[in-house]
């Protein structure tokens, strides 16, 4: 392993991987940003149609 390092620099090595993974990083944040599910700054879309509300009724008792 260490005749790798004789090969690349490490700093440029270790420079260049931090950097590619700081835009990976971003790309990925932003692509779930641009989703409807996964966007935790804004929520869900408001133009999207509000799911049916389920009203539970109790049967009234009649008195024995």
């Amino acid at each position: 392993m260490w005749r790798l390092w004789l090969l690349f620099d490490p700093r440029r090595t270790l420079i260049a991987l931090f950097t590619f993974l700081f835009a990976l990083a971003l790309i990925i944040h932003f692509i779930l940003l641009s989703t409807d599910r996964f966007n935790w700054l804004e929520g869900p879309h408001r133009g999207t149609a509000p799911k049916a509300e389920i009203q539970q009724t109790v049967p009234d008792r009649a008195p024995a």
